[in-house]
């Protein structure tokens, strides 16, 4: 299977993470496009300071976040020895904490402050023009997804409808393996490895789909560089290879294909990605019925406002009788 290769504009750096993604994809109709910044005009999102109401301790000066630090779903020390307590905790503990602190004071008193952390990630995307809250955004949101893509004992093979598809999508369970493999072993510098369900709506308004011409409802593997991830493109993910070199280097050195192999088996959650898959399809059914909902309100104001014409024929009962 080809890997599509993944458009971005922008370099991020590493700042470091938090708020779990509380679902797949961008509700229809996100809150982001009623911000009063023009995201259709680059860089222009203004932020509008505002009043907000917070709970402080007294005495103190801390920032009034939005969004917490959310842990593993697992003890620091559970995924031992295929990942180490000191890795989660430097990992989870610095990196993702960091993220979440900086996104929390990069958004304080804005418009995005009231957004959910995916609506933010969508909406700082900018068309891969990145506006400055995005890194720490999709940050947040792909090391929730990572964690939680893990599990102890992890590993083997998945089973039921999420085999059925990743046979038929890529030929079979090794061959995927080899897919997902690679995009993580090849993608340059920072970045994820990604296995996503893309539904195929193709007017995608935030970003360029990197795949315009796959067949609809199919389970892809792609990769992206830095915080990138493909909600950006309307997929949903189902799981992620974190291979910035953070996350392996204090067990394996510079050795990411043994991560990676560590991580396929070893470590991944098939319980989680076949949860993922099943909120991902009823997710699709839902969009694809509101749009042909909108589709017929469309039509019957359309006809509503169809004028009638009335042909009258002008030759008098006179003329006729002559």
């Amino acid at each position: 299977m080809v890997i599509p290769a993944v458009l971005a504009t922008t370099t991020t750096t590493a700042t470091t993470p938090f708020a779990a993604p509380n679902s797949l994809t961008c509700a229809l109709g996100p809150p982001w496009k009623g911000l009063t910044g023009s995201l259709g005009s680059p860089s222009s999102l203004q932020w509008l300071k505002k009043q907000r109401q917070c709970k402080r301790k007294a005495g103190t000066s801390s920032i009034c976040a939005k969004f917490e630090l959310k842990p593993p779903p697992y003890p620091l020390d559970a995924l031992e020895p295929h990942m180490s307590k000191e890795t989660l905790e430097y990992h989870w503990g610095k990196h993702h904490r960091g993220y979440v602190d900086n996104l929390n004071k990069q958004i304080e008193g804005t418009e995005l402050d009231e957004l959910s952390l995916e609506d933010i990630l969508l909406a700082t995307h900018n068309n891969g023009d990145l506006l400055p809250p995005f890194n720490n955004a999709a940050q947040i949101w792909n090391h929730d997804f990572f964690w939680e893509s893990m599990k102890p004992d992890g590993g083997g093979r998945p089973s039921g409808e999420l085999l059925e598809l990743i046979n038929r999508d890529f030929g079979s369970f090794e061959r995927f393996v080899d897919d997902i493999r690679l995009a993580a072993a090849t993608q340059f510098g920072s970045g994820w490895a990604w296995l996503a369900y893309k539904a195929n709506r193709l007017d995608v308004e935030n970003a360029v789909n990197p795949n315009p011409s796959d067949e609809d409802k199919r389970l892809v593997v792609v990769k992206s560089p830095n915080a990138v991830n493909p909600l950006i493109w309307d997929y949903s993910p189902l799981l992620t290879i974190d291979v910035w070199e953070h996350a392996y280097y204090l067990d394996v050195q510079n050795r990411r294909a043994d991560y990676i192999s560590i991580f396929l088996e070893k470590l991944v959650s098939w319980e989680a990605v076949s949860s993922r898959l099943e909120i991902a399809k009823a997710r699709a059914v839902e969009r694809e019925e509101e749009e042909e909902r909108r589709k017929r309100e469309e039509e019957e104001k359309s006809s509503d406002g169809e004028v009638a014409e009335i042909y009258v024929d002008n030759k008098s009962d006179d003329s006729e009788a002559e």
